[in-house]
């Protein structure tokens, strides 16, 4: 960017080499170093070539995206290496004893620096040249950098002019910079990579959840690109966010992100930093729709909380069977870092109409191991706990958590597990007494949920409903809905004016094969994170003969809706397409509602009266009169 002032000239004081500049540290210092892809470089290959009258100095950052050098053994007796969270350049390092990890909520980070907890003794960080007010941007990182500078004794900044300013709470003025570098290198860029099948079925499911108009926060990962594609038709959707990469460029372009409907910093988007490709820095360049902020804003539980409609997408590396959810290890190997994942599931599930949301897929290890668990690997940390969670989502579907008992947890975790997966994760809560000694099992290898038989309609009333397939989840809502049925609902559908609905007999209506067994449920929103079953209507296939019983039933205050008539057309197609040839039913005589229902049905119905019920049979091959 083209600069109104010579600034070399007017700060020519200031200026320095990076080898002048590190004589500055002296041995036993606490050395901070820039964050991600505004990590300073050319002045980390200076404290290492520079590094002679160093001893005992402590290296501290988040997470870096350059080379790290310090952290090579043959440092050791100079640079000891502290990192909030572990990315790729350290990570072998701290395999092999070589530094140290510091578990933290992100949001904290900046008041240890304050406090001096955390000690600064020179940050190391890269900005854009100053303006004619001397401000300097810290560009594609503000994150905990702002902070760090703040409080450090010595700054030192390289000025990259390839550095891209950005807005907000983003600068620092030249007067606080102990020694200013220039050096001009590309900002490192982060390669975009297209989501797998895997990956775009989870950010399929994560946009089921996304209303238009909510403010959305992506962790780091894959998952925020595979998400994308899925939020284009999404109206006036928000971003305040840790940060985001280049997914975020399309969303703006074809109007889905527009900030409007945020509940503060509305009409831009809020990150403490980014990471990318050039095409990405190119775009926030000087974009003032674009505002990064410090740490301690974006990333403090009751700003987020402010936003309605707050979604927060965050990654798990495994969860197990009660809902904890580990993020930051692999057994005991530190493989991230806590980062900002609990600060947005708490902001966002304070947020009015907010949800929180923590995403992964089924499997790891090319699918030879279950990311749903049992219980944690030996050593494993938990990031988020069991109190925290809410939604959970995995290629095969959404659980919602929270408010749940274990039970129901364990359930709702088994059936977005990988079908492989499923028994021994049943048999193992068995164990554990999560869930009861009768649970049924199934051969889910040959069980596929049928997502193509979901479907959304619009009843008589205009009531807006889904259809779905049951669920094994569906159990205690389908089990809500019997027990409410009125004394004459009960009677007309199981032909006694008692009946109970015991767990033994409620899952075998939820745990079915979809094959020779299948049940369609009307559902409607009910408390948040639950759907609330009105209707359900099934049948059970003789597969000698073709010929299925067919029954259903509708909760007393979703009568007189069409409710009936539509779930027999539908269940009536599904049937024919699946090569059913022949439908029959029981029904008592006062049931006329039910008796006009199948006659008006368009086929050719054969009724039998025993004397007390009933039995209605007709071809359905071959289509209606």
């Amino acid at each position: 960017m083209q600069q109104e002032v010579d600034w070399k000239e007017r700060y020519a004081d200031q200026i320095e080499t990076a080898a002048e500049a590190m004589k500055l540290i002296r041995p036993g210092n606490s050395i901070f170093i820039g964050t991600g892809c505004g990590q300073p470089q050319h002045l980390v290959d200076a404290l290492c070539q520079h590094s002679g009258h160093l001893v005992d100095c402590h290296v501290i950052h988040l997470l870096t995206m350059g080379k790290a050098p310090y952290a090579d053994e043959k440092f050791r007796s100079k640079f000891k290496m502290n990192t909030f969270f572990v990315s790729d350049n350290v990570r072998d390092a701290l395999s092999r004893g070589i530094g140290d990890y510091t578990p933290i909520f992100l949001s904290e980070i900046p008041r240890e620096f304050i406090s001096g907890r955390i000690p600064i003794d020179v940050a190391l960080v890269c900005v854009g040249p100053p303006d004619h007010n001397g401000l300097c941007s810290f560009g594609v990182s503000v994150d905990i950098c702002k902070a760090a500078a703040a409080n450090a004794k010595y700054v030192i900044a390289q000025v990259n002019e390839q550095m891209p300013r950005t807005h907000g709470d983003s600068f620092i003025h030249v007067n606080n910079l102990d020694a200013i570098v220039p050096y001009d290198e590309p900002t490192i860029a982060v390669p975009v990579t297209e989501p797998d099948e895997t990956l775009r079925r989870i950010g399929q499911n994560i946009a089921r959840l996304v209303e238009d108009g909510s403010t959305i926060e992506c962790g780091i990962g894959r998952i925020p690109q595979a998400l994308a594609e899925f939020l284009k038709d999404k109206k006036e959707l928000g971003i305040h966010t840790e940060m985001f990469s280049d997914w975020i460029i399309d969303l703006v372009e074809c109007g889905a992100i527009t900030c409007s409907k945020k509940t503060i910093n509305r009409n831009k988007v809020v990150a403490s930093f980014c990471m990318g490709s050039q095409r990405l820095y190119d775009y926030i360049d000087n974009n003032p729709f674009f505002e990064f902020h410090p740490t301690e804003y974006v990333n403090d539980p009751y700003i987020i909380a402010q936003h309605e409609k707050m979604v927060a997408i965050n990654v798990g590396l495994e969860i197990d069977l009660t809902g904890q959810v580990c993020s930051d290890s692999l057994g005991y190997q530190f493989y991230s870092g806590i980062g900002g994942q609990v600060d947005f599931i708490r902001g966002s599930a304070r947020s009015r109409g907010g949800k929180a949301i923590i995403a992964m897929p089924s499997t790891a290890r090319d699918g030879s191991v279950s990311r749903i668990v049992s219980n944690l690997t030996e050593g494993a940390g938990v990031v988020t706990t069991r109190g925290d969670v809410h939604y959970v989502v995995t290629e095969y579907g959404i659980a919602y958590l929270h408010g749940k008992s274990i039970r129901e947890r364990a359930l709702a975790l088994i059936n977005i597990a990988h079908p492989k997966f499923r028994n021994e994760l049943i048999q193992a809560a068995k164990q554990h007494q999560y869930v009861q000694e009768d649970q049924i099992e199934l051969a889910w290898e040959h069980v596929t949920y049928p997502e193509e038989l979901e479907r959304h309609d619009t009843l008589r009333d205009g009531t807006q409903i889904f259809f779905r397939p049951v669920k094994p989840t569906d159990e205690g809502a389908l089990s809500e809905m019997l027990y409410s049925l009125s004394q004459e609902s009960v009677h007309t559908r199981y032909f006694t004016h008692t009946k109970t609905f015991p767990h033994k007999d409620v899952q075998k209506l939820t745990n079915i094969d979809y094959v020779n067994e299948l049940a369609v449920v009307g559902v409607v929103p009910g408390p948040e994170g639950d759907e609330e079953i009105v209707a359900i209507a099934q049948y059970f296939l003789d597969p000698m003969t073709l010929t299925a019983e067919v029954a259903f039933i509708v909760h007393d205050e979703w009568q007189q809706k069409g409710m009936g008539t539509f779930l027999l057309d539908y269940i009536t197609q599904v049937a024919r397409q699946r090569g059913v040839k022949t439908f029959t039913a029981t029904v008592l005589p006062a049931n006329k509602p039910m008796l006009a229902i199948f006659h008006n049905s368009g086929y050719n119905v054969a009724t039998v009266f025993d004397g007390d019920a009933y039995t209605l049979t007709y071809d359905i091959s071959g289509g209606t009169e």
